[in-house]
């Protein structure tokens, strides 16, 4: 015979209240934190729910103070170092400030990030973050402002959801790595994405996901601007997982005429690439140069350290969540936007045979392969 036992009983706000000396009502109050409760009466009662280990019941208490104190947060793809860092800002300043953060990953599907949104609604949540998998379909969005719920857009832009966005201005950046790479001499610049949405094959600038247009758009610009055809088969979407990354690598380089460089849309993108080209046995830069759009840690140690763009990511999630809890309390906010720099390494050289500038550390001379 298997004796049974029993969990503790959980203090309840009227044992609080006994043991403060206070009534009920009160106690809810100084405990939830709202209604008129002195401060002397709001120490007792609070030093009480201490020594006997009140914990809150949050249903109940949303219900008091019409709050959750949660703040739901939507991301494509949480392994990606970009969302991963920029989670931990959100975190950081929602913890600080009383909040739970409760995450769903879509891993890019509208129909997953739909369910998402439905979930976080009929949950309560204070506030929604959320990196939107395409601009095209946003009524699932514009739901949530219709429900008066705060909604800040977290990296894309969303030009038909009238909601408060962080985002970095990526273009400028994304020109200025295509310059560096025509300034070596390279005419065959490949575009990597792990976009889903619009095929795998250039369709224009203006794809579902504003953040891959607007790298889309500095690179384009660059060519245009010194005179080098867009060749549409050196853009690629779909570098999805590492298998995905290999076939278009092994597409590219079976071209007639091959890049000589590839642009990564993020690290993670960039990481399957670098991976594809070394188990091809092509050094980097020697055979092939690449540029992130991503700066993650490892790409200090990498062989050889890789030239990427580098995002104030971490800022972008404290900002993401500061932006949040200000539209709570009915603060007015403005969209923000921070800058992305191109930070030199070594993965980025001239192809071979060719004539060209190189640039280091601030510094350009004229090089000869």
């Amino acid at each position: 015979m298997t004796a049974s036992r029993s969990l503790p009983r959980q203090a309840t706000v009227a044992d609080v209240a006994r043991r403060a000396g206070v009534g009920k009502s009160t106690a809810s109050r100084a405990l939830g934190g709202y209604g008129a409760v002195s401060e002397e009466v709001r120490d007792r009662v609070l030093a009480a729910a201490e020594e006997l280990g009140y914990r809150p019941n949050e249903l109940a208490r949303s219900m008091n103070t019409g709050r959750s104190r949660t703040i739901g947060v939507v991301v494509g793809d949480v392994e990606n170092p970009y969302f991963s860092v920029a989670l931990r800002g959100i975190s950081d300043t929602a913890r600080a400030a009383g909040y739970d953060v409760v995450l769903a990953n879509t891993s890019e599907r509208l129909a997953d990030e739909r369910d998402a949104v439905r979930f976080f609604l009929d949950k309560r949540v204070d506030a929604m973050i959320v990196s939107p998998a395409t601009s095209y379909d946003t009524e699932h969005l514009v739901t949530v402002l219709e429900a008066s719920r705060p909604l800040v857009l977290l990296d894309r832009r969303v030009d038909s959801v009238d909601a408060v966005g962080v985002r970095v201005r990526i273009a400028a950046a994304a020109a200025q790595a295509t310059e560096l790479l025509i300034g070596l001499g390279h005419r065959r610049i490949a575009f990597v994405s792990a976009l889903t949405t619009d095929g795998d094959r250039f369709s224009g600038l203006e794809t579902a996901v504003s953040s891959v247009s607007d790298r889309l758009a500095g690179l384009v610009g660059a060519l245009q601007s010194n005179g080098i055809a867009v060749d549409p088969d050196l853009i690629r979407y779909l570098a999805v997982d590492e298998a995905e990354t290999a076939a278009i690598i092994d597409e590219l380089l079976g071209m007639a005429d091959p890049p000589t460089a590839i642009l990564a849309s993020d690290a993670t993108v960039a990481l399957n690439v670098l991976i594809a080209l070394r188990s091809r046995r092509l050094s980097v830069p020697r055979d092939i140069s690449v540029i992130a759009f991503d700066d993650s840690p490892w790409a200090r140690i990498s062989d050889p350290p890789l030239t990427g763009i580098t995002h104030p990511i971490y800022e972008v999630g404290v900002t993401a969540a500061k932006a949040a809890l200000r539209l709570i309390d009915g603060t007015s906010v403005s969209s923000q936007e921070f800058d992305a720099e191109l930070t030199l390494r070594e993965s980025h050289g001239r192809p071979k045979g060719v004539k060209g500038r190189m640039l280091e550390a601030g510094e350009e001379r004229e090089v000869v392969r």
